[in-house]
């Protein structure tokens, strides 16, 4: 049976053009990069290329740019790194209630080391007002880190509304960009983006490597103590392999993918819709990242959809794939005003530059005649 996967939210297929890279830095050029002789100096120059390459997409200086072993990594670097640097001068940090776990975990945990955190609230689109933050905005305030493209819902932040917000308050401003990097165009000066987080295995790169920007001048503490790698900011061995698949995964991406991915979403998302009782989640069109589609289907769980999509091996998810096995139902999706029960009838696709239209169609008619199926026997009426 063909697999259908839809579930690149979470993580996508490796390029055979990034495996194709990666593989040298394996069994030929192997060195470790803090090595002085030529096997190190070979792996040295490999990751300082790569870092070139990410700086320059983004706008910023290779300086700027730190490897790290994931997206969760970095983001638990600026949110820890700027607070110890600042505590206890500063204090207070300005976050969304639909962020990632592992932002809205940091702060949670950083409660209990002395700081304060606003968890500001969404429309029911899932977008964050600047007036909002700005309003939030204290004395003591030292960060305000917003989610870019929503992993769950797709819903895309106005970085430079934002960013000017916090430039005009002197205040840093972080974004995770994990899941819009190559997909929608940022560059971290005309945005005025202080600190940004970023990871390959979402764009078709190996998972296990991720990258911060961190603008130049920013004092932040390091997580990690050893030996000096990454500008004394991040100590570890590098990932070489990693770094150059990353490096890689960031040359081939082009704006035609997104092109078609953003026709074949609409697409996919108008069929959707013309089953009765379904709801889009989210934004729409040109705010909505080109890959993303999540809908609530009114009385059956999302659970049961994907479930039965698996075993016709069309591959969904329910929400974030961090948080994939909690029963409670999604925070990002409470955050927009949905009741327990319309979060959990809720099941999120996502599409990548491989999928086809006829995989489209085939799961809408899968999906179709699953809906049509958990409604008879729903006891929910």
């Amino acid at each position: 049976m063909k697999e259908i996967y839809l579930d690149n939210a979470a993580t996508t297929r490796v390029d055979d053009k990034v495996i194709e890279a990666m593989i040298p830095f394996y069994n030929k050029n192997y060195g470790n990069a803090s090595s002085l002789h030529l096997k190190g100096e070979e792996a040295r120059r490999a990751v300082e290329e790569s870092r070139e390459t990410i700086a320059k997409a983004i706008g910023a200086s290779y300086k700027e740019v730190i490897f790290t072993g994931s997206g969760t990594e970095s983001n638990n670097f600026t949110i820890k790194g700027l607070f110890f640097k600042n505590y206890p001068e500063k204090n207070h940090i300005i976050t969304t209630k639909i962020e990632h776990d592992c932002v809205l975990n940091a702060c949670k945990w950083l409660e209990t080391q002395g700081a304060k955190i606003s968890y500001l609230d969404v429309d029911e689109q899932g977008f964050v007002y600047a007036k909002d933050i700005e309003n939030a905005i204290t004395d003591k305030t030292f960060l305000v880190t917003i989610i870019h493209g929503n992993n769950e819902i797709g819903t895309i932040q106005n970085l430079k509304e934002i960013g000017e917000v916090c430039k005009r308050k002197k205040v840093l401003f972080h974004t995770d960009a994990c899941q819009s990097f190559t997909k929608v165009p940022i560059n971290v000066n005309k945005d005025n983006i202080d600190l940004m987080t970023l990871n390959a295995h979402k764009i078709h790169g190996p998972k296990g490597v991720g990258a911060l920007y961190i603008r130049n001048g920013i004092d932040i503490s390091p997580l990690l103590h050893g030996g000096g790698q990454e500008f004394k900011l991040r100590s570890s061995t590098e990932n070489v392999a990693g770094i150059v698949g990353f490096a890689k995964a960031v040359k081939i991406s082009n704006w035609k993918n997104v092109k078609n991915m953003t026709k074949l979403r609409d697409y996919f998302i108008e069929e959707l819709l013309k089953i009765p009782n379904v709801k889009l989640n989210g934004a729409e069109g040109e705010d909505r990242l080109c890959n993303n589609i999540n809908v609530s289907f009114s009385n059956i769980e999302g659970e049961a959809v994907g479930s039965f999509l698996n075993v016709k091996n069309i591959f969904t998810s329910t929400g974030s794939a961090c948080s994939s096995k909690a029963l409670e139902p999604s925070h990002v999706l409470t955050a927009l005003g949905l009741s327990a029960l319309e979060a959990n009838s809720s099941i999120r696709i996502s599409i990548s530059k491989y999928t086809t239209k006829e995989e489209i169609d085939y799961a809408l008619s899968k999906i179709k005649k699953t809906v049509e199926k958990l409604r008879k026997i729903s006891p929910l009426k």
